[in-house]
């Protein structure tokens, strides 16, 4: 049991990452639900609903707070909060290091592996570019 900890140590993050996921999605239900409740309390009273109401439905997901954006615009999280030239430069100059390690041989087993991380991480910088050059800026 502890070296199925010591060997897979990283699997850690996606799990974690898988966690977290679950979580805002559940406190987006819970939103959603409270929200759906209230309308419907309105709506068998009789009595006029907020104008806000209906919009906090519209609102988008549980971690606005997060980003800062609370208004019901579509979301443009990878240029505004990542920026997709900053990517386009990391993935390609990952995929020119793991390149160069592989091509100088730098550890003497490890080429192969290197060179399919290259391919992988080239792979990325092009769809990033790609992404970054089609997606279109919000008009404010």
């Amino acid at each position: 049991m502890e070296d199925l900890f010591r060997s897979y140590w990283w699997l850690l993050f996606p799990l974690a990452w898988f966690v977290v996921g679950g979580w805002h999605s559940w406190l987006n239900y819970r939103k959603h639900r409270d929200t759906l409740d209230i309308i419907k309390s309105y709506a068998a009273s009789g009595k006029e609903m907020p104008a806000g109401l209906m919009d906090k439905l519209n609102a988008g997901p549980v971690d606005d707070a997060w980003t800062g954006y609370s208004d019901s615009r579509p979301r443009r999280y990878y240029r505004r909060s990542y920026g997709g030239w900053s990517r386009v430069v990391l993935f390609g100059s990952l995929s020119a290091g793991f390149a160069y390690a592989s091509y100088a041989n730098l550890y003497e087993e490890a080429g192969p592996a290197f060179l399919i991380v290259a391919f992988v991480m080239g792979a990325l910088c092009l769809s990033s570019l790609v992404a970054t050059l089609t997606m279109r800026t919000p008009k404010d």
